[in-house]
């Protein structure tokens, strides 16, 4: 098992659910994916780290691009993002290369997606659920 498969694999019966508890509640980078799953047809959520920007979110693959709420959100074209107490209806991501996507990220964050070797980022576009915007 390689090393980011060991720590996915205790973030994910260890670390999320905490996160969860928390993450697209407070301000800060954390967020909340929800997605469906593309074989089971069940409702997820998943914390992530975004950053926004202009007409939608920038997010951080911290654990590469292989990993299911991605695939279930690309499957699907889109999903629900809560960030910051709101919730938001996102679609139409898109690859973003690792170097445009550093730049985006504040000097604190960006040193701790270097740290983790992330190189894999998405961006979607985005609206606030209930407005037309």
């Amino acid at each position: 098992m390689r090393k980011h498969e060991r720590l996915r694999a205790i973030n994910k019966r260890i670390l999320n659910p905490i996160i969860l508890k928390f993450a697209g509640k407070t301000p800060g980078p954390f967020a909340v994916v929800q997605h469906i799953g593309r074989r089971s047809g069940k409702s997820y959520k998943t914390p992530i780290m975004v950053e926004r920007i202009k007409g939608g979110f920038l997010i951080a693959l911290t654990y590469g691009a292989d990993v299911d709420w991605y695939r279930n959100v690309m499957a699907a074209g889109g999903g629900v993002l809560r960030w910051h107490n709101r919730k938001y209806a996102i679609t139409k991501p898109e690859p973003l290369d690792v170097e445009r996507a550093m730049q985006k990220f504040p000097l604190p964050l960006r040193a701790v997606l270097r740290l983790n070797h992330t190189e894999d980022f998405v961006q979607v576009r985005s609206r606030a659920e209930g407005t037309g915007s």
